[in-house]
Formats: structure tokens, C-alpha cells, sequence
């Protein structure tokens, strides 16, 4: 894979090519002013702002009015990405195009629906349906309940991910947050959906329901649980991964959970007991289940990390998910990096180590981060 950002993605060569596939839909096409446009000031910018700003240049150089413009970029696209899921750097070409849909195409309701239509089959119209949403909340509602049974994958996907109240690097739909019940109703039709791809997104709205609306996410996947095919159990179990996370016994006990695990856990190793910021953590212990019967644990642990002002911010991690038989032993283990990412800063302090067991709490210790 490429080692350059993905904002460099939009550099000379790409613009190059954009201004050529949209003077061959529409010869009067100004190309040369549109990536002069384009480049001045681009590289002063992130991703998401070189798109807002080409989109700008698209506004200045595609004829008017906005129906015209869309007819203008619906020919100038290539051909379908495949329906994986996978959207790979040449897709991000088509950012710009939806940036100016999203900021110029409120007034024209059905050319902005028609244009999203087909460019959410080269990328995704997940950003910028969700103006439409707020906009013309009945309309747009009627028209994801049409495609989600379109026989296009990449619109049946569409009808749920635009419509997540918490889509990651998007404004949050509040209104959706305070009522999910149109967007359940979307999920619903999605729920046994052939293709992974939309059912991924299927979990991951029902997720983002589960965040603020705990026990009617609960009560949904009970009611899906019910004699389900493999693909909506892949679901259930994805979708409920917040709330298992977060004890949730409902929660646990749908996915097969003991209701009252029980275990020892013992031989516990937490390796170095001082560790310096850019380095690792193992974690090792084991799982003794001290039942009659045999019992399934979702097995969790989560790291209570320093917050830069001293206070403590625990994050879980997924561990394992066993059947284990009486008096079986599992043994467990995993690294926590403290190396710095992008949604996360280590700073020195003592870092707690719990495990959950079906939602039990079970301290593990500790170990001291040093600068």
C-alpha cells in the first residue's frame, strides 16, 4: 500500500483526470481554469477541506444551473465499484463531486437524488445524503425505503449507513437519536440482506441505536435472534458489541452468555510492571470455569489509561467468546500498545487492568507508564 496520505490522493495528476472526464461529458468544460482553480491553496489543506475546496472550483466552472452540473458529473463517471466494501484511493476521486452536491444541490431535490444515486456506486453517499435528511426528512425517508429493496447493493447500503445517528467523521442525526423508529424500519427490510457488505452497515446502525437507546436495540436483536439465518446472527453479535462491552446482561445473555458465569481466574502475568510511552504490555492469565455445567463467556478486558489532566478513561477490548466445560482451563492473553495513535494519547500514570466475564468485573492489576 501506498505510504503517502490519503489527502495526496488529490494532487495535479488527479485533478488533471477529473477536468478530462468532465470535458468529455460537456465539451464547453473549462479544464485548464478548473485545475488551476483547483491547485491554488490545495496543499495548504486536509482531505476533507481539498474536497470542499475542488468542489468549489467544480461550482465555478460546471454549467448552471445544479440539474444541468449533475447531468454533467452522472456522465462523466466511471464504471461501479464492486460491492465489497472495499473503497479503494481511486474512489476518493469522486469526494469533491459529492461535497458539491451536498452544498449546492438542496434546491434540487430530485437531480441531487438522482446524481447521489449513481455516485454512491463509485464511492459513497453516506456524507451527503444525511443534508437531505435534515432538509427534507418525509422525502428522504421515502426514498432510503426505496432502495433498500433496490436491487443495487451499494443503494441498499446507502438506506442504512447515510441513516446511522452516530456516523463516524459525519454531524450526528439528532433527530434519529432521539427516535430511531424510522431508521429501524429501514433496518428491518436490511436485516437478511445477501450481500456482507450491507449487512456490516446493518450492525453498525443498530450499534449506533444501542448508544442511546439501549433496551429497544435489545428488545430489536431479541425479536432477530429468533430461528436466524447465519448472516442476521452476524449481525446480532455485531451489534450488540457496545453493550456487551458495557455489561450489558441482556445483552449477553442473547448471544449465549451465562447469567451468572462461573469462573477463577488466576496465573496472572502483567509484563514489564514499568513501561515507557511507544512501548508494549502483555497480558496473560487464565480461565478456570468452576460451573456444574457448561457455560459461554464473552470474555472482555479493558485498560483504564491516563487522560492528559491525571483523571482515568478505560477502554475495552474484545477478547475471546468460549464454550467451556467443568473445571476446563482457558488460557488467555494480549498486548496493549502504548503507542501513539490518532484517536489516542498515552501519557505516564498507573494503568488498572480489568477482565469482564459475561459482564463480571474481575481486577487483573496494573502496570506504570513512564515518560
Amino acid at each position: 500500500m501506498s505510504s503517502t496520505a490519503i489527502k495526496d490522493v488529490f494532487n495535479l495528476a488527479l485533478l488533471r483526470g477529473i477536468a478530462a472526464e468532465l470535458q468529455s461529458a460537456h465539451s464547453p468544460f473549462d479544464a485548464t481554469a478548473f485545475v488551476a482553480r483547483s491547485m491554488d491553496g490545495l496543499h495548504e489543506l486536509e482531505l476533507t477541506g481539498r474536497a470542499a475546496h475542488i468542489a468549489e472550483a467544480l461550482h465555478q466552472h460546471l454549467p448552471q444551473p445544479f440539474a444541468t452540473a449533475a447531468a454533467v458529473i452522472e456522465a462523466s463517471l466511471g464504471p461501479e465499484i464492486p460491492a465489497t466494501g472495499e473503497i479503494g484511493r481511486a474512489a476518493i476521486r469522486y469526494m469533491p463531486h459529492l461535497a458539491f452536491v451536498r452544498k449546492y444541490g438542496l434546491d434540487d431535490y430530485e437531480a441531487a437524488i438522482r446524481v447521489q444515486a449513481e455516485l454512491t456506486k463509485r464511492f459513497t453517499a453516506e456524507f451527503s445524503i444525511r443534508a437531505f435528511l435534515e432538509t427534507y426528512p418525509e422525502r428522504t425517508h421515502a426514498q432510503m425505503l426505496a432502495w433498500a429493496v433496490d436491487e443495487n447493493a451499494h443503494l441498499r447500503r446507502l438506506a442504512s449507513e447515510g441513516t446511522r445517528p452516530r456516523l463516524p467523521w459525519a454531524p450526528r442525526l439528532r433527530g434519529y437519536q432521539q427516535d430511531p423508529r424510522p431508521v429501524l424500519e429501514l433496518l428491518e427490510l436490511l436485516k437478511d440482506d445477501p450481500v456482507p457488505y450491507v449487512r456490516r452497515s446493518v450492525a453498525n446502525n443498530l450499534n449506533d441505536i444501542a448508544k442511546d437507546h439501549p433496551a429497544l436495540t435489545v428488545e430489536t436483536c431479541r425479536r432477530w435472534a429468533e430461528d436466524v439465518p447465519a448472516g442476521r446472527a452476524w449481525i446480532v453479535r455485531h451489534a450488540l458489541r457496545s453493550l456487551v462491552k458495557a455489561g450489558d446482561r441482556d445483552a449477553i445473555r442473547i448471544l449465549g452468555g451465562a447469567a451468572d458465569p462461573s469462573v477463577r481466574i488466576g496465573r496472572i502475568t502483567i509484563t514489564p510492571q514499568r513501561a515507557a510511552l511507544g512501548g508494549t504490555v502483555h497480558l496473560s492469565f487464565e480461565v478456570e470455569s468452576t460451573a456444574s455445567q457448561p457455560q459461554h463467556l464473552l470474555i472482555d478486558y479493558a485498560v483504564h489509561f491516563v487522560k492528559a489532566n491525571g483523571g482515568i478513561r478505560p477502554k475495552v477490548f474484545k477478547l475471546r467468546s468460549l464454550t467451556m466445560q467443568p473445571g476446563e482451563i482457558a488460557a488467555l492473553s494480549a498486548t496493549v500498545s502504548l503507542v501513539p495513535m490518532t484517536t489516542r494519547r498515552h501519557f505516564p500514570g498507573c494503568h488498572r487492568i480489568d477482565v469482564f466475564v459475561n459482564g463480571e468485573t474481575h481486577p487483573l492489576g496494573g502496570f506504570e507508564v513512564t515518560a
